[in-house]
């Protein structure tokens, strides 16, 4: 359990004002201009040494990906870009950062903004969030009145200023590489890699793309020190994360805990236990609609980090719980997911194009109970084959919950099939 002296996102619930006064009280923006003085090297070097994980669902490790910057300039400008984007269904742990807290988000922006050599940040606010961008966008004029981003930023002698870009709504614009071709003004498709965006990014220059959630973390790591934030979680999977329960919960909410918290004392110490009892839990999507779901077996001990998840074949994403009690028609769940993802397929790939509305189809299929027993195997034939064979990773979003549908569920689609089949002879 996280005590609350550890909590960084103090005002995850709006019960204080959101502008810069009280984001001060709340130790925002407290001297910032110290952070920035250790120097480019020593902040990549602190963030490594912090082991903290990419919190917007691949968990790559940020100071590694911060070092991929260039060192020094070839005369083109860098940037951050942040990654609002937040369409993952389950999950909008993002979106209240954005709304109580957007000036521990901007602190961040600046503090790795420096530490990677970027010029200006833009922030890639989904479409939808009209009052964050709103928040955000005056938080960003108050940073600018007093003179904490922009000319001489924080007094440090650094220049950097932050644009806020409201996107249209697109899913695939969650893909770093396709954020940035919408950010250019392009329709939003992903870029083959390489070369990868520290490389050839914004514009054609070195860019990184972060979420929400790790930038605004940042400063309070370089503050409180690194083995403040390695006491918190496990090795390799330290800190804190913000969990995003939802579905057949007595409470849902969200909430910052310490990574590695056991699932079941997550749903139960913070989201008043599952809908009719622990024993009346059927499934689990751990983090956000893109990963596999879990049956209630493995819900009973597995852990809430990237590599727990990892080992029962499922992820954390973006911590997005997803609860599923036994009231749920599994089958139809995931085919309704099916629909989603072949909805915002951007169309470029042809075993995404093809394969997530082949999938959609059979999944409606199981769920009339309509399809034979040996269309399962080919069902899970056709994820494999788009898994891992697109330019991004929706493929591998739109197979992941079929392949864990029929890998934890698959008596039941065997049942609905042979209970649809003697209805339809009694019929006869």
């Amino acid at each position: 359990m996280l005590h609350d002296r550890d909590r960084i996102f103090t005002n995850l619930f709006g019960q204080d004002d959101w502008r810069l006064a009280a984001a001060r009280r709340r130790g925002v923006w407290d001297d910032t201009k110290s952070l920035i003085l250790r120097g480019r090297d020593a902040i990549i070097d602190e963030v490594k040494k912090s082991d903290l994980r990419g919190r917007g669902g691949a968990g790559f490790p940020t100071g590694l990906k911060w070092s991929f910057m260039p060192k020094q300039s070839d005369g083109r400008p860098s940037f951050l870009v942040v990654n609002a984007d937040e369409s993952e269904p389950g999950t909008c742990k993002d979106r209240d950062i954005l709304r109580f807290d957007p000036h521990r988000l901007l602190e961040g922006c600046l503090v790795a903004g420096f530490a990677m050599g970027a010029s200006a940040c833009y922030i890639y606010i989904r479409g939808e969030f009209y009052n964050e961008a709103s928040n955000v966008q005056l938080a960003i004029d108050e940073a600018y009145e007093a003179g904490l981003i922009g000319k001489n930023a924080c007094g440090s002698g650094y220049d950097y200023d932050i644009y806020l870009h409201r996107g249209a709504g697109a899913y695939i614009c969650g893909e770093e590489t396709a954020l940035l071709e919408s950010l250019e003004g392009k329709k939003g498709m992903p870029r083959l890699k390489p070369p990868f965006p520290a490389a050839v990014g914004l514009y054609g220059c070195p860019t990184t793309v972060n979420n929400v959630e790790t930038i605004a973390v940042v400063p309070t790591i370089l503050r409180r020190g690194v083995d403040w934030w390695l006491g918190i979680g496990r090795p390799k999977n330290t800190g804190t994360k913000i969990f995003c329960i939802s579905g057949h919960v007595n409470k849902p909410c969200n909430v910052e805990e310490a990574m590695g918290i056991p699932l079941r004392e997550l749903i139960d110490r913070h989201a008043g236990g599952v809908r009719g009892g622990w024993d009346n839990l059927l499934a689990v999507i751990p983090g956000g609609s893109s990963v596999p779901c879990l049956p209630k077996p493995i819900c009973d001990e597995v852990l809430m980090d990237f590599d727990s998840l990892r080992e029962v074949k499922s992820g954390l994403g973006t911590a997005a719980v997803i609860v599923m009690d036994k009231s749920t028609d599994i089958i139809a769940a995931i085919a309704r997911l099916s629909h989603f993802y072949m909805h915002e397929s951007c169309g470029q790939c042809t075993p995404c194009r093809e394969g997530t509305g082949w999938m959609w189809r059979m999944m409606e299929r199981l769920v009339r109970g309509e399809a034979v027993p040996e269309e399962i195997d080919v069902l899970l034939q056709v994820a494999g084959e788009v898994e891992g064979h697109t330019i991004c990773a929706l493929g591998d979003a739109a197979a992941w919950p079929v392949q864990g549908l029929i890998r934890h569920f698959r008596p039941e689609l065997e049942r609905r099939i042979a209970e649809s089949r003697s209805l339809r002879r009694a019929a006869e």
